[in-house]
């Protein structure tokens, strides 16, 4: 086995078109069959708050590679100095089982959930034949910190503005250099959500607070899925999801929608009909993107970084027992 944290997950490099190509390519691979993934289960106890995930998945195709995503999130862990989420991963040999590595790296959550993002916001700014972007980010951790570094590496000159709110504040030395010239620091949410053409939502906010329809046209990346109440974004009909079997349940905004609205299955796209049959083309008016993060992605990520610190001796290797 091979023990990856994220110092060696940097080492490696992040490339964010490569990790968006690995995105698209599941999303053919899943398209076409060749991958399982289970209803993940939620383990809660004590303070319910918290949660456990596990994400089992195999990924067939060009990636080959089976394993498990236990991640915990604890939202009120850096109120004690500690990060909320703490992601671990386990990569199985799919012809023998034989474990093949140990990952504990919530970098690696982070780098899965802004790569679909980015995929999300490629098609979008292709079909609606976006020239800019204006971005509004809702909530400055690290997952948030993430799509804007996604949105450097990708869009270059196109991205023409970056709003910032947080509840906490945030940090002006925080924001990457490249971009702090053309960006804001918002007292009010709303200023970020009514300023942008794309809004990524990347909070834990304990209730939801955006009651305001969006912007016509406007990209709405809903990566922390409970923050919309639902008569804000009952009028959008361009919704996609992920998965509708894993996003519309565990009190999303797709389940409120569901139960007050009468959402259904067959009124959404998923992101393969977006990527992979063009299902934008379809849509008019703002979209509403809802990604509950699905370990098929989780899984051909992980197996992306294990081989290439096989190749580049990255990581801490782990001796197998005696048999």
């Amino acid at each position: 086995m091979r023990y990856l944290h994220d110092d060696h997950i940097r080492q490696i490099g992040i490339d964010w078109a490569r990790l968006c190509s690995i995105v698209r390519d599941v999303l053919a691979i899943k398209d076409q069959g060749d991958c399982v993934h289970p209803l993940k289960p939620y383990l809660r106890f004590c303070d319910l708050r918290n949660r456990i995930i596990a994400m089992p998945a195999y990924v067939g195709g060009n990636v080959e590679m089976a394993g498990i995503k236990w991640i915990a999130s604890f939202p009120a862990n850096p109120e004690r100095g500690l990060p909320r989420a703490n992601n671990t991963i386990i990569l199985n040999d799919p012809g023998s089982g034989e474990p093949l590595a140990f990952i504990h790296s919530g970098l690696l959550n982070g780098l899965r959930t802004a790569a679909v993002s980015g995929v999300m916001l490629a098609e979008y700014m292709n079909v609606r034949e976006l020239e800019t972007v204006r971005l509004g980010l809702i909530g400055w951790g690290p997952i948030a910190q993430l799509h804007l570094a996604m949105c450097i590496a990708l869009l270059g000159e196109r991205l023409e503005r970056v709003c910032l709110y947080d509840v906490r504040g945030v940090d002006p030395a925080t924001i990457p250099a490249e971009v702090r010239g053309i960006t804001d620091i918002a007292a009010d949410w709303r200023f970020a959500y009514r300023s942008a053409n794309v809004v990524a939502t990347c909070t834990v906010s304990p209730e939801r607070y955006i009651n305001e329809p969006p912007a016509e046209g406007a990209l709405l990346l809903n990566v922390s899925l409970r923050d919309y109440l639902p008569a804000s974004v009952a009028g959008v009909t361009a919704v996609v999801v992920d998965d509708w079997r894993e996003v519309c349940r565990e009190n999303t905004d797709i389940e409120l929608l569901h139960r007050e609205s009468g959402l259904q299955e067959q009124d959404v796209s998923t992101l393969a009909d977006v990527a992979l049959r063009g299902r934008l083309r379809e849509l008019a008016g703002p979209v509403f993107f809802n990604p509950m993060g699905l370990g098929v992605f989780d899984i051909a990520i992980a197996g992306f970084y294990f081989r290439e610190a096989e190749r580049l001796k990255v990581g801490i290797p782990l001796p197998r027992s005696e048999r």
